[in-house]
């Protein structure tokens, strides 16, 4: 394991995962509310800083390589859980909510079923346009539960359904990059 910077961001993106819920437990409601939007807005910001550093500065490692996109759904995962928890089982959360949980699952599972081969289904760039757009829709619906500002609760909206169909998109295109490899005669 080798601890340089991009890998320490990615390390505290990790941390920060399950804080964002466990304030709703540790602070009053409106505090609560606001630590859970910093911290979210720390990690998605680190998310996009520890990968430049790695490259900027070729300290790319099999660590951070193995350990980001697991923050990134450790991330995604509890924001979801929290959101649920927040807005209930209102279909504008709950909707695309399922459908990105379904495919960051069935990506995982995929690229671990995959092993050595999992090396083609390597990011797309579409797929960060869909975490960014998570990231994005993410806080801004953390955001509203703080100010209660109905613009910010539109748009957060719409950017997660947004990030609800490029989830879809992009799962669709690792299956079907997935699929050779699949067929039981390969």
């Amino acid at each position: 394991m080798t601890w340089n910077l991009p890998n320490i961001l990615t390390v505290l993106r990790l941390i920060a995962a399950p804080l964002v819920a466990l304030v709703f437990f540790i602070l009053p409601a409106e505090a609560a509310a606001w630590a859970a939007v910093i911290l979210f807005a720390f990690a998605s910001v680190t998310d996009w800083f520890d990968g430049y550093l790695a490259r900027k500065w070729n300290q790319m490692s099999k660590f951070g390589t193995m350990l980001d996109p697991i923050a990134d759904k450790a991330m995604v995962v509890t924001a979801i859980a929290v959101l649920a928890m927040t807005y209930g089982m209102a279909a504008v959360i709950i909707v695309p909510a399922a459908f990105i949980l379904l495919r960051e699952t069935f990506v995982s599972g995929l690229r671990e079923f995959l092993g050595e081969t999992a090396g083609l289904l390597k990011v797309t760039k579409l797929a960060k346009w869909k975490t960014t757009a998570q990231m994005v829709a993410i806080a801004l619906l953390l955001l509203y539960r703080a100010c209660d500002v109905a613009v910010v609760f539109y748009l957060g909206g719409l950017i997660w359904w947004i990030a609800g169909v490029l989830t879809v998109i992009t799962g669709i295109d690792y299956l079907r990059k997935a699929m050779p490899y699949l067929r039981e005669d390969a």
